[in-house]
Formats: structure tokens, sequence, C-alpha cells
């Protein structure tokens, strides 16, 4: 009796153990927050290469326990930014990424309210901040 529980138990710990991979950690592109409030005033799209230029985005609370120390030698930071938009109910998100040999291209896609849409007459800011898991030079398109 004793070596039949003890072989299941070794079988529940090999069969446990197993399933330790990350997805996260093999993925291409991981979008960390997307914000309808909080970008810039203006339209543009930031690549974050440098550790000065990461550590900033490590001081934002958003993104504080999303960005790790060590990411600055093995990821690349994106901002996309739409700039000042007269209400809500605006985006920028990700459509795809797709690495080639030399680059990483990201489609990024702006997302409008509906016309008919019931959104709030205030003034936002959408943002998108995506980490690509290389090195290699981005493109955004």
């Amino acid at each position: 009796m004793k070596k039949v529980i003890s072989v299941l138990a070794v079988f529940a710990l090999v069969s446990c153990g197993a399933k330790k991979t990350t997805e996260s950690s093999t993925a291409l592109y991981e979008v960390l927050t997307t914000q309808s409030s909080g970008g810039g005033n203006i339209r543009f799209f930031e690549i974050l290469t440098e550790p000065n230029e990461i550590k900033m985005l490590q001081n934002d609370p958003l993104l504080a326990d999303k960005v790790k120390e060590g990411d600055s030698s093995k990821s690349n930071f994106v901002i996309l930014n739409m700039g000042e938009k007269n209400t809500s109910g605006y985006a920028i998100e990700v459509e795809k990424v797709e690495e080639t040999d030399k680059n990483i291209i990201i489609t990024v896609k702006e997302i409008s309210p509906a016309k008919d849409a019931m959104v709030m007459q205030m003034i936002s800011y959408p943002y998108t901040v995506v980490k690509v898991n290389s090195k290699k030079e981005i493109v955004v398109k």
C-alpha cells in the first residue's frame, strides 16, 4: 500500500512539474497597458531601447510590476500615443506583430467611437504600451 501511494505521489509531482513553462516569455510581444487617458498631446510612436528610457516605465505605477530590471537587455518597449481627442471612446491597439530577418513590424489600428455611440464629452489622451521580446529594429505601421 505504501508503494502505491509513493508511486502516485511521484507521478503527481512529475506531472505538475512538466507544466512550468510560461507563455509570456516565449511570446513575441505583450501589450502591457491600454489607457484612455494619460498619453501625450500629439500623435507619436516612441521606441524605448536604452536602459535609462526603460527605467521611466518602471517608475510608472501601472507598469511597475510588468517591467522587470533585466528587460532592457532582451526587450524593447513601444509607446503608441494617439494624441488629444475631444471625446472618450478612442483607443489604439496592436493588430499584429511580425518578425522578419532584420526587424519587427508592428501594425497598429486606431479605434474610434461608433457614430451613434454615447461618449463622454471630455478630452482624452489614449495610449498603449507594448513590450517586444526582441532587440531587433522596430517598424510601426
